[in-house]
């Protein structure tokens, strides 16, 4: 019993410093890998901020470009009639957006949604309105009752998704 007594003397304080030791040096890794990432995230957030800065600036640009107000200016309206213009209308949207399309990496997904109903949201209104209007008549006419009904709107949903655009960089960056 003794000898017994005699090994724990010396074995008990050797365990003890051995689990002390294992315990301190897993927490050193974790740390130390926790540092490791920090800095490589760190790294990585430096170079991607251009590119998200620049997704953010052309995702603004589609939605003021597919405003009405500017979309009107952009696509003529002369010798054709409501039917053809609401195609070339909503054409010019489609492109717009597909043009934009993989900018939605770079945005949350309540940004995106946002730019997405407002693309659709205008698609909706455009077909819409067509439709109070005969289609064979002039696409002046057109034109001149999509101001008139724009104006009308308190907030168009393309400014409403660059507000939210502009708030989420400003609480991002």
């Amino acid at each position: 019993m003794e000898v017994f007594i005699e090994i724990l003397k010396y074995a008990l304080p050797s365990i003890f410093l051995l689990v002390l030791t294992y315990m301190m040096l897993s927490n050193f890794m974790d740390n130390e890998e926790k540092r490791r990432m920090y800095f490589l995230k760190k790294e990585t957030q430096k170079s991607a901020l251009p590119i998200r800065m620049s997704a953010y600036e052309r995702v603004a640009l589609f939605l003021e470009r597919i405003h009405p107000d500017r979309l009107l200016i952009r696509v003529p309206s002369k010798g054709i009639n409501v039917h053809q213009y609401r195609s070339l209308l909503v054409e010019n949207i489609r492109m717009e957006f597909e043009h934009n399309l993989s900018q939605q990496i770079y945005l949350s997904d309540e940004a995106w949604g946002l730019v997405v109903n407002a693309k659709s949201a205008t698609v909706g209104m455009i077909n819409n309105w067509a439709q109070e209007i005969d289609p064979k008549a002039p696409a002046t006419e057109f034109s001149r009752l999509i101001l008139e009904k724009v104006m009308e709107m308190d907030s168009f949903p393309t400014k409403k998704a660059v507000r939210y655009l502009k708030g989420e960089i400003r609480s991002n960056f």
